[in-house]
């Protein structure tokens, strides 16, 4: 269960980092975990605190966390500093979509409606192409569609893309309207039950899963790794009954987070090594239940989550050779 108390995020943060103590080659997703529940906390200083010393050494995303630390400044009213990150993260022209996704989002919680639109378009140019997106693009470009409609402008070839990059059951059009927040004040249930649907839609479509990133992930053993476990540990076999079952139950729970709406879902695999040394870390058994969605947390948190679902064309998840449409994404 996520905190929900000021007091509960930074006992989380200081959690997460004594793990990165443990774990320094995972440092970095680590910290920026860690930073997240800090600003959760109000602790905006002591969050950039974390930005910083991740960006005195050489990060992996030195863009992502330009742009985090920028968005954590704006917030508690260092507004030139920020602006001045943000100028910097664009003119680098960041390939991942993350900064530009994150850059956009604080210049919009500013009232920045024309900057966000503009630093979008940027990274549309930068980072769409003729192959088939990822995620993290499409959800640009729905973001970017939502920001073109509160402008009021004309679709473009990248408004139509994200319509057609768009599965929910109400079209973007209808969901990014800006004559929706009226609604909102209507006493006239039909109206106010209409909303209710147009929400649940978005938020089943709508990825926030770079900004501030809590990945919701689900354990997956591949086959030898779940004999291993198994035969260590018989007390876990009610979890785990067959390793098709297991599979299976694995599409299934995302495919039931996906509907009520969950975003940034993955899935992190699964080693016995790996199990047993965070179950030592935190003075837990290996044979309590209670550890595997702890133990799919922390891997989560440490970068080790792959999105679910894949492209229908990629491989599928669970390791076979047939692609994720094929397998276990077909219908």
């Amino acid at each position: 269960m996520r905190p929900d108390t000021p007091a509960a995020h930074t006992t989380e943060a200081e959690r997460l980092l004594r793990t990165a103590a443990q774990y320094p080659g995972d440092r970095e997703p680590l910290y920026l975990q860690a930073a997240a529940h800090r600003e959760l906390a109000g602790d905006r200083a002591g969050a950039t605190a974390l930005y910083d010393e991740l960006l005195t050494g050489e990060p992996a995303n030195p863009h992502l966390i330009r742009a985090l630390k920028a968005a954590n400044l704006w917030e508690y009213g260092h507004e030139a500093e920020a602006r001045a990150i943000i100028e910097g993260v664009r003119r680098a022209k960041p390939t991942d979509a993350a900064p530009w996704q994150i850059t956009a989002e604080t210049l919009e919680a500013h009232d920045e409606l024309e900057a966000a639109e503009s630093t979008l378009t940027e990274a549309a140019t930068l980072l769409t192409g003729p192959e088939e997106l990822p995620h993290a693009t499409q959800s640009l470009l729905t973001t970017r569609h939502r920001i073109r409609r509160m402008l009021a402008r004309d679709h473009d070839a990248w408004d139509e893309q994200a319509d057609r990059l768009h599965t929910g059951t109400v079209a973007l059009d209808e969901l990014h309207d800006p004559k929706r927040l009226w609604s909102l004040g209507s006493s006239d249930p039909a109206e106010l039950q209409a909303e209710i649907t147009r929400l649940r839609s978005e938020l089943g479509t709508y990825r926030t899963a770079l900004s501030r990133p809590f990945p919701v992930a689900v354990l997956h053993w591949p086959e030898p790794e779940l004999d291993e476990l198994l035969a260590a540990y018989p007390e876990l076999e009610a979890e785990y009954p067959t390793y098709r079952a297991h599979l299976t139950d694995i599409e299934a729970s995302l495919r039931e987070l996906a509907a009520a709406g969950t975003p940034n879902l993955g899935i992190v695999r699964a080693t016995v090594p790996s199990y047993e040394a965070f179950a030592a870390s935190e003075s837990t058994p290996p044979s309590n239940a209670d550890l595997l969605p702890q133990y799919a947390t922390t891997l989560a948190a440490r970068a080790r989550a792959t999105t679910w679902p894949p492209a229908r064309s990629a491989h599928c998840w669970c390791g076979s050779v047939r692609t994720y449409g094929e397998c276990h994404g077909a219908e």
